[in-house]
This record gives C-alpha cells, sequence and structure tokens, in this order.
C-alpha cells in the first residue's frame, strides 16, 4: 500500500534529510522506523532534500508498506520509533502513481530573520539574527526581480547532482512584523518554486539582506541572474532561519 506522509522537524539535529552512514538524517531515522514496522527494507521518498539544520513544517514523504494498517495506526507506529524532533503528522493513503518528489508542483519555504539588537533564545534554533538594520522598501523592491524562469547557477552549491539549473520561481515576498516572543521585528522571506536547488533559497536571502544593509543593489542580482556567476549574489545565509512550509500537490 502507498502512503502519503506529511512530516514535520526541527532540522537542528539532523544532517539534512538524505541518508547518510553513521549520521543522523531525516530519511534515515524514517527508513529506521518503518523498516522494524513492516519488517523488511524499503525506502521512503521525500519530495525534496533539506540541508542540515533546515526545519519543515510541511515535508512530504512517500513510502510503499506491505503490512496492513490504517494511516493512524503507520503514524503511531512511525511516531513512536522516532525521536521528538521528527513527527509524523499525518499519514494518508496515496494513489499507486502518487511520489512525493515526482507529483510535487510547487514547494514553499519561508526564511525567518530576528531584526534588532537582542537575539531571543526562543528563536536561536529557527531564525537567524541581524543585528543592523534593514531597508525593508529595498528588499522588497529587489525581491521582485526573481520571478520567473532562470538559470540559478549564480544561486545555488557550486556542487550540484542536477546539470538542469533552470527553475521557475512563482512568489518571492518579503514582509515584517513585530514579533512578541523577542519583542523585536520580525522579517519574512517567503519563497515558491517548482523546485529549488541546494542553497538557493538561503543564496536568494542571503542576497536581500545585503540589499537590505545597502551592500547590493537591483543591478547586482540581474548581473547574477543574467551571467550565473556565485559570487555576483550575497553570502548564503545561515540554515538555521529556514522552514519547508509545504508542498503542493494536485
Amino acid at each position: 500500500m502507498n502512503f502519503k506522509l506529511t512530516i514535520q522537524y526541527d532540522g537542528t539535529d539532523f544532517h539534512g534529510w538524505q541518508m547518510q552512514q553513521e549520521l543522523r538524517t531525516v530519511q534515515g531515522e524514517l527508513t529506521r522506523a518503518l523498516t522494524s514496522v513492516d519488517g523488511r527494507d524499503l525506502i521512503v521518498h521525500g519530495s525534496g532534500r533539506t540541508d542540515a539544520g533546515v526545519h519543515a513544517q510541511g515535508q512530504v514523504a512517500s513510502v510503499r508498506v506491505q503490512r496492513e494498517m490504517t494511516p493512524e495506526k503507520l503514524r503511531a507506529a512511525i511516531n513512536g520509533n522516532v525521536a521528538k524532533d521528527l513527527r509524523i503528522m499525518e499519514a494518508q493513503v496515496a494513489g499507486d502513481d502518487f511520489h512525493a518528489r515526482y507529483s510535487a508542483l510547487e514547494k514553499t519555504y519561508l526564511y525567518r530573520v530576528v531584526n534588532g539588537p537582542v537575539m531571543s533564545p526562543f528563536w536561536l534554533r529557527y531564525a537567524h539574527h541581524e543585528a543592523r538594520s534593514l531597508d525593508l522598501d529595498s528588499m522588497k523592491a529587489c525581491a521582485a526581480l526573481f520571478p520567473g524562469t532562470h538559470d540559478w547557477t549564480a544561486f545555488s552549491a557550486a556542487q550540484s547532482d542536477t546539470e538542469n539549473r533552470i527553475r521557475t520561481v512563482n512568489h518571492l515576498e518579503v514582509s515584517k512584523c513585530f514579533d512578541e516572543r523577542s519583542g523585536e521585528q520580525m522579517v519574512e522571506i517567503k519563497a515558491s518554486a517548482d523546485g529549488f536547488l541546494r542553497y538557493m533559497v538561503r543564496s536568494i536571502v542571503g542576497t536581500l539582506l545585503a540589499v537590505g544593509r545597502g551592500e547590493m543593489d537591483g543591478k547586482n542580482i540581474k548581473q547574477a541572474i543574467e551571467h550565473g556567476e556565485r559570487s555576483l549574489a550575497g553570502a548564503t545565509a545561515p540554515a538555521c532561519g529556514l522552514t519547508l512550509l509545504s508542498v503542493r500537490y494536485e
């Protein structure tokens, strides 16, 4: 039976999604738990790979389980065999043709930045701290340059397991609100696309933060997209501020 799993995790203590020998990963933990539940080796397919330290509010995985189980019992069985920083929020029976990665139409990420002189310990694991003031209007104006279909080589890892670096960014939004928990301003950058390259969201965020600090402008962004040179984009923002919000399917 094919199942769709909706997953949340605190990525701080994981070495990313993808299974790696002797390192704790989300895929590795789920594979271990499901192998114990189903009594055989199996493969858990995720909608995409999150890097070490990146969190998920709505990651999706698919897995074929031989044992007859209700979605509720499968969820309980997995959650009973993994640590508390990883949870299956929902398990659903899916069609035989459903694949968490290949059936995905759009992914949405959210990056949080606490913008103030003091970083609240409550946000230490889940947001990036930027003590310097940020020009939000400039960041919003430059964010409008990203939506569209482009080669995103300048905003991705130099070493990648994919040759095709063309992706379509559907939406990129910069907003700010007062966060009561930290007592500071919270800047949020939300990005939706048909897919993302490794470090792509964090590179876009790092570039927009440089814009907010007055170190870069729209001209730099246009050149980076056009020429595909990583040196033309901003630094990669830390992983802790990034959360995979949701994955959209038919």
